[in-house]
């Protein structure tokens, strides 16, 4: 992805490093962006209060994240089948919460203990529809693409894994669409701004 990134936009310095101890003095940063990155940290507590530490006075912090279940269709329509068919008792390293926070309340304190304004925050639901060219396309996006799910499916037996494709592959049907499926996403956009000093 750095390789990409520097190959697209030549002009633009790109760095890898922990998100949970940014390798950047205080207050270097106008902005601060994190998208969808702080669901796969063990501290997403520790990179919000990072993402403040190098910003300066006022500078905003954004962030997306993936919406909760009862508002993300495409995430249910996952869970349902690998709830209905999975061996969930697998040997898989724990992991940080699959929600980040319950809602506007829940990241608005979060983002204060970091030291951000709670009162400059917005916070809206986006909604998307991604669209797919087959069934099937969503288990295999999981099996190789994904995260924490992918580590769960590469430990269920191989009839274990046809069921949680034929379960997606039927819930997917009502999403039909032309050539293809649209799977309604939601995500959260969150904003907020660093806190002044008293």
């Amino acid at each position: 992805m750095v390789a990409i990134a520097r190959r697209t936009f030549s002009k633009i310095e790109f760095h890898e490093g922990d998100a949970q101890n940014l390798d950047f003095a205080d207050a270097t940063f106008d902005r601060v962006v994190a998208n969808f990155a702080l669901l796969h940290l063990a501290n997403p507590e520790r990179a919000c209060a990072e993402a403040c530490r190098v910003l300066k006075a006022g500078g905003w912090f954004g962030f997306t994240t993936w919406a909760r279940m009862e508002q993300n269709p495409f995430v249910k329509l996952v869970d349902d089948a690998i709830q209905a068919h999975a061996n969930l008792n697998v040997d898989l390293p724990p992991g940080p919460p699959y929600y980040l926070f319950e809602g506007p309340e829940e990241f608005r304190s979060a983002l204060e203990r970091a030291g951000f304004d709670g009162a400059s925050m917005s916070f809206k639901v986006h909604r998307i529809e991604w669209k797919v060219p087959t069934a099937s396309f969503i288990f295999e996006a999981e099996l190789n693409a994904g995260v924490r799910t992918a580590g769960l499916l590469a430990r269920q037996r191989p009839e274990v894994l046809r069921a949680i494709r034929a379960a997606l592959e039927k819930a997917v049907k009502p999403y039909a669409r032309g050539n293809g499926f649209a799977i309604p996403k939601a995500a959260y956009v969150v904003a907020a701004r660093k806190a002044r000093p008293a």
